[in-house]
């Protein structure tokens, strides 16, 4: 697994345990990745009650959002880094002033841990050094806490490489480097149009936390950036271009920039204003998650955005104390939070629907082909390779394939690394299809919608009609066996859809 996964190996071993004490079921996993986000919403609120005055609307403004509501009902490794992250954070900002040993070791050791279930946990180390310098304005005795998580990340790597040969720090990096793709300014509107989706917080509060004169340059700005698109002059990622005919000008990539551009704005002008430790602390985390998210990681997604959302929270609640003084205060915090509450449960439940959908397929493809002799092969990945291999079918590998007369090939139509099947080894065709009727989803080429990949689209997720799922479901054979028309399935430019030869 070492040489497929680029991500460290705590978040495997937290399931494993969870697998042990629970069993490998569906429910207890999802159970047990639970934990990791109800301690990011505490965690927010802990250090926010150091940060601002409103640190529940603080800790709302997280749970709150798309980005974390659909992340935390996963099982990856995103929730639980952030919630180390968190956890980190809050022990070195309480152990630095006045200097308590066993809290910065705590904190050293949380941040070790951080960094081994994702790689950019290893941001921490330079962002609370230049937290901590900013605070006690010299290099002192703390800093050798920060050797800490050093020490277990370079223990990792040399008994990484006495297992495997390589460092695998070293691999995800040239991972990484292989996969950079877009321009450095699409790459700033896509990720100014995540940060936004994601966090959506920042787009209910603009008119609480942004004047008028602002808010009107910013939306001037993004609908110069929209109009660029649109005559093509900025090529975003182009993978539902031919599907989508407002795809360059369309109200959800305006909105969501706005959201973005807000964060960056609400966390510059607090530094700015107050020119302390804390909004010093803030604008870094924001910043540099935005540019890692944006320029540095293999692709912009909902994830790698992810640990913006708590520092967005406290920084948009802090903004929000400039408002104290005037009436219906609580109601124009209460009312931004009601509404990103509902989008981001709406979008939790549309993503929800697609993984159910995969389920769904799985079970009525299993049905379909249980009382016939041979092999079940699928493509495609994600959850519905997690159903169809507890199912019995086999992953299709196009390095070691052969055709073996009697296969069934299963080929999904909103998946990754789909390829097409010759011609003419299809003898024939069925399809299976899975209604989407909650009018949002967070992947969708044709929608625009990559919130785990935006090559498919510049949208974490889309409102509207959503297509039904399509599984088509072939009987191939070797090639020159195959008789009367048989069909191919062809993805990009032609959205994944099935045509006669």
């Amino acid at each position: 697994m070492w040489e497929v996964t680029k991500n460290p190996p705590l978040a495997s071993y937290y399931c494993a345990f969870i697998g042990r004490i629970a069993g490998w079921s569906e429910k207890a996993l999802h159970v047990g990745f639970l934990l990791p986000a109800l301690t990011v919403v505490l965690g927010t609120y802990r250090l926010a009650q150091r940060l601002t005055r409103f640190p529940l609307a603080a800790a709302a403004a997280t749970l709150l959002t798309p980005g974390f509501l659909v992340s935390s009902t996963s099982v990856m490794c995103d929730t639980m880094m952030l919630a180390l992250w968190i956890m980190g954070i809050i022990l070195w900002v309480e152990g630095l002033d006045p200097i308590r040993p066993r809290l910065l070791v705590g904190a050293g050791v949380l941040i070790g841990a951080c960094v081994l279930t994702k790689y950019f946990g290893i941001a921490l180390i330079p962002l609370l050094l230049a937290y901590s310098i900013e605070r006690r304005r010299r290099l002192e005795k703390w800093a050798w806490y920060l050797m800490i998580p050093v020490l277990i990340v370079a223990g990792y790597q040399f008994w990484a490489r006495e297992l495997y040969g390589t460092f695998l720090l070293g691999d995800a990096v040239r991972y990484v480097l292989s996969r950079q793709e877009g321009s450095v300014l699409a790459n700033t509107m896509v990720g100014a149009v995540f940060a936004g989706g994601c966090a959506i917080s920042g787009l209910t509060f603009l008119p609480v936390v942004c004047s008028r004169k602002w808010m009107t340059a910013g939306i001037a700005l993004v609908g110069l950036a929209s109009f660029s698109s649109a005559k093509g002059w900025i090529q975003l990622p182009a993978a539902a271009g031919a599907c989508s005919p407002w795809y360059g000008l369309n109200l959800p990539l305006a909105l969501f920039m706005v959201g973005g551009l807000s964060i960056l704005f609400v966390a510059i002008v607090d530094w700015r204003k107050n020119k302390d430790a804390e909004s010093f602390l803030l604008f870094l985390w924001i910043l540099g998650v935005f540019l890692f998210a944006t320029y540095v990681n293999w692709t912009i997604n909902a994830r790698s955005v992810l640990p913006l959302i708590p520092a967005a929270g406290i920084s948009l609640m802090r903004r929000s104390e400039t408002a104290a003084i005037r009436r219906w205060f609580w109601l124009r915090i209460t009312l931004p939070l009601v509404v990103a509450g509902i989008l981001s449960v709406w979008v939790t439940w549309g993503d929800a629907g697609l993984a159910n959908a995969a389920r769904k397929a799985a079970t009525s493809i299993s049905e379909r082909t249980r009382i016939r002799p041979g092999r079940v092969v699928f493509q495609g990945h994600w959850g519905f390779q997690y159903y169809m291999q507890s199912l019995g079918s086999v992953p299709f590998d196009a390095r070691a394939y052969e055709v073996q007369r009697g296969d069934r090939m299963v080929i999904p139509e909103n998946n990754t690394d789909v390829v097409a099947v010759p011609p003419m080894a299809v003898i024939a065709q069925q399809q299976v299809e899975i209604e989407m009727p909650l009018h949002v989803t967070t992947m969708s080429r044709p929608l625009a919608a990559g919130f785990y990949y935006a090559p498919w689209g510049p949208l974490p997720f889309a409102f509207g009609s959503i297509p039904a799922e399509r599984y088509f479901l072939l009987d191939v054979a070797p090639v020159g066996a195959g008789q009367g028309q048989p069909f191919v399935l062809r993805t990009a430019p032609n959205c994944g859809v099935a045509h006669r030869r």
